[in-house]
Parts: structure tokens; C-alpha cells; sequence
């Protein structure tokens, strides 16, 4: 890596906030810090302090909503932040943006920095929106001809031509943060912050403002922060990302590995189910498992990402015609799609009594909405229903961009089922 392509540099960043309410009892603390820093000693309470989870009880006075952050920026590239309510997402960015400053650590940036960290940030009310953008270019350093320059590309991208000469005050929130993102868009910083308040603008902005991050980062080679939940926005538009969980710094790597991670972790199971060993005549389930690409044991997926479903059976007789089929449903119960071994596999199912054998399903181009999503199993001879496991598991889907192969997917066979999607089988 050449040094000079490093654009931010965030060094043993920790931020300390003191609980409770602000400004009361506080004096103490406030001589105790005084009387340690006159005699060149290291402030008291950064040795104190608990961890930044929002829902354990209080234990301490002092809390670390960020905990020795290391972390560097190339030019060019989109950082994308993740992580739960309360990370300390919103507070690395605000010192990122120098609106407030470390406890410990460092920040190094180069060139300017525009930040959109909540809506209306940097706008005064009682002036007008045109006023407003003079006012956010001026703050950022730029002439007020260099500024008359964008003046109505950043109108004309934020929609609001109608009421840029009303006063702010009156804006609704979408149109608040339609003009603050055009204004930090269009007056060309050098870094880009932005934290989750795309949410607030509707579809056809948002649309819009992702096209103008990603003309930012490729096009004119400029820094973008991208704090979001949208797995699927997060997936489309940043080069790396990193999460943070408890003002810790978890993962720094791959985007799609980084969201595989962070699902993962957040939800409704372990992406596997143990079965009671129920005594039958015929067969039985032993185990069942979801893996991701990494072949990881995850019950959250990115639609379109391939899952791999692994079944532990055990054949206890013979069975004349074994079938194997797996079904994903909606919680409406609604049939998605259901795969049959006899429609995919030339050789029939081992016959053999007493035997433990796997079957194991990867899915192909499986694009399905974000939601939740329910599988049943089960174990047939021809017609006949020996064993069924109905819903017996959940797994999550989230939202990504279709690549180009679902476009292109020939409908070689069809399915009885709401989509069309391919699936390779193994039998071992």
C-alpha cells in the first residue's frame, strides 16, 4: 500500500462518556482530572468505565462507546460501518467529522471533509434553502463563486427547486435531507460522511443518491463513510466494510463476508437442528444444517447468495422407491419452491437398511425478498409419507442486487413453485 493513497487514518480512537445526567456530581470528577493533568499524570477515569452494551444494567459512572478503534482509508474508497443500535457507529463518525473530539487517540485526514450525520445537519432554519447552501460551502471552505457554479446542479438533485427560497424551517424531513445530501454531494469534498439518513428519503432519492456515491468514489475518485442497515444498499456500494459491536472494532474485510458475519450474529438461530432420536420402523432425521459460500453454519442469507441445505439421515429398512424433498415456505405458508430428489437425481436414493446417509442441496440463482423464511423435510417411499418435518426451522433472506447471471438463466426445467431457481445434489 503507498502511504500517500491513504486518505484517513483512525489511530487508538476510544471515546468515554459519562451515564447518569449531565452536570450533576460532576465537579469532583471535573478537580480530580484538573489535579492529576497539572502534575503531568494520566487522567483517572480512563481506567474505569464499562462496556457499551445498551442493554445491561449500570454498573459504572463511565462508559466506552468506542474502545481503542484502528482502522485506515484509501482514496477512492467506500468504508461501509455496520452494526446494532448503539455500537458506536454514530459516534466514530461524528468524531471522524471532528464534531466532537477523541478520548484517547487520533484522527488523520486529508483534504475536506462533508458530513450528513442526522437530518437538517448544518442547515439553519430561519434561512432559505439557497442561503443554506452558500452558507455549508462557505463552512467547507469553498468561494462563493466556486460555489455559484453548483448552485443548480444541487437544486436541480435535491428536487426542492419550488422551495429554495423558503426558509428551511418549513421544509418537511425528506426534503431537508434531499438538499443536505445534494449540498454535501455537489460541493465536492474530499471525504464523504454519511450516516443512515438516507432512510428518511423515499425510494426514488435514494436511488439517486447511491447513483451519486457511486459517480463520487468511481468517477472523481473521492472518499465515502456509509453508515446504513440496508444490507442491500451496503452490498451494492462499498468496497469494504467494517462492524462494530460494543464500541469494538469486530471485522475489517470483504464486504460480503463482513454482512455474512454481522446477519449471523444477529439472528433467529444457529443455522442447524438436532433431532430427538425417535424410534421408526423405516427412517429417521438426525440433523439438519444451513451453510453460506464459506461453508458456515448461518441461518441469515443474502438473496441470491448460494445456501447449502445438509440432512443427516437414517435408513433402518429397505425402502423400494426412497424420495427426499425440502421445502421453503413464507410465514403466510405459502410454498416458495419444493425440490424432489427423484426430479434431480439419475440414481435413486440408497436402498440399504441400517445405514447413516447425507443428502445435501445447494441452491443456484435462489433470488428471494428479505424475510423470513420456514423449511420443512421429508423422507417418502414413492407416494408414501414415511417421515416429515414441517417449519421445524427459520432462516432469514436480506435484500442485493441481482447480478447479471439472473438475468441470463436458461429454464432448462420447471418447477411447481413461485420462482425458478437450480439446485446441485450430492448423496454420500
Amino acid at each position: 500500500m503507498i502511504i500517500s493513497d491513504i486518505i484517513l487514518k483512525a489511530e487508538n480512537i476510544s471515546k468515554q462518556y459519562r451515564l447518569g445526567v449531565v452536570g450533576t456530581g460532576t465537579i469532583s470528577h471535573d478537580l480530580n482530572r484538573w489535579w492529576h493533568r497539572i502534575r503531568g499524570k494520566e487522567d483517572p477515569f480512563l481506567k474505569v468505565g464499562a462496556i457499551n452494551d445498551r442493554s445491561a444494567t449500570v454498573k459504572s459512572d463511565y462508559v466506552w462507546a468506542l474502545n481503542d478503534i484502528d482502522f485506515e482509508v484509501q482514496r477512492g474508497e467506500v468504508l461501509g460501518i455496520i452494526g446494532k443500535n448503539g455500537a458506536g457507529k454514530s459516534t466514530l463518525l461524528k468524531i471522524l467529522s471532528r464534531v466532537t473530539s477523541p478520548t484517547t487517540g487520533e484522527i488523520k485526514t486529508k483534504g475536506r471533509i462533508a458530513s450528513l450525520l442526522e437530518v437538517g445537519t448544518g442547515f439553519h432554519p430561519e434561512l432559505t434553502g439557497r442561503e443554506n447552501i452558500y452558507l455549508n460551502g462557505a463552512i467547507l471552505g469553498m468561494t462563493k463563486s466556486e460555489i455559484k457554479t453548483k448552485e443548480q446542479e444541487i437544486i436541480d438533485f435535491s428536487g426542492c427547486q419550488m422551495y429554495v427560497d423558503t426558509p428551511v424551517k418549513r421544509y418537511s424531513s425528506g426534503m431537508r435531507v434531499r438538499l443536505a445530501f445534494a449540498v454535501a454531494a455537489f460541493l465536492e469534498p474530499d471525504i464523504l460522511v454519511i450516516d443512515e439518513v438516507l432512510a428518511v428519503g423515499d425510494a426514488e432519492f435514494q436511488k439517486k443518491a447511491i447513483g451519486k456515491m457511486q459517480d463520487i468514489s468511481k468517477g472523481d475518485g473521492r472518499t465515502v463513510l456509509f453508515v446504513s442497515h440496508n444490507m442491500a444498499a451496503v452490498q451494492d456500494l462499498c468496497t469494504r466494510v467494517v462492524i462494530l459491536e460494543h464500541g469494538e472494532l469486530t471485522f475489517n474485510g470483504d464486504v460480503s463476508k463482513g454482512i455474512n458475519n454481522y446477519l449471523s450474529k444477529n439472528s433467529l438461530s444457529l443455522g442447524y437442528k438436532d433431532f430427538d432420536n425417535i424410534d421408526n420402523e423405516t427412517s429417521s432425521f438426525s440433523r439438519f444444517e444451513m451453510l453460506n459460500n464459506q461453508n458456515e453454519l448461518t441461518p441469515s442469507f443474502v438473496s441470491g447468495e448460494k445456501i447449502k441445505f445438509k440432512t443427516l439421515i437414517n435408513v433402518c429398512k429397505t425402502i423400494r422407491n426412497p424420495v427426499f424433498s425440502l421445502r421453503i415456505s413464507d410465514l403466510n405458508n405459502v410454498n416458495i419452491v419444493t425440490w424432489r430428489s427423484n426430479d434431480y437425481i439419475e440414481e435413486p436414493l440408497p436402498k440399504n437398511q441400517n445405514r447413516d446417509f447425507e443428502i445435501s442441496l445447494t441452491t443456484n440463482n435462489l433470488y428471494l425478498l428479505n424475510g423470513v423464511y420456514t423449511v420443512s423435510i421429508g423422507m417418502a417411499d414413492g407416494i408414501e409419507m414415511l417421515e416429515a418435518k414441517i417449519k421445524f426451522i427459520e432462516f432469514e433472506v436480506h435484500p442485493s442486487k441481482p447480478n447479471q447471471q439472473f438475468h441470463t438463466i436458461t429454464k432448462e426445467k420447471s418447477t411447481n413453485s413461485l420462482i425458478y431457481t437450480i439446485a446441485d445434489w450430492d448423496v454420500n
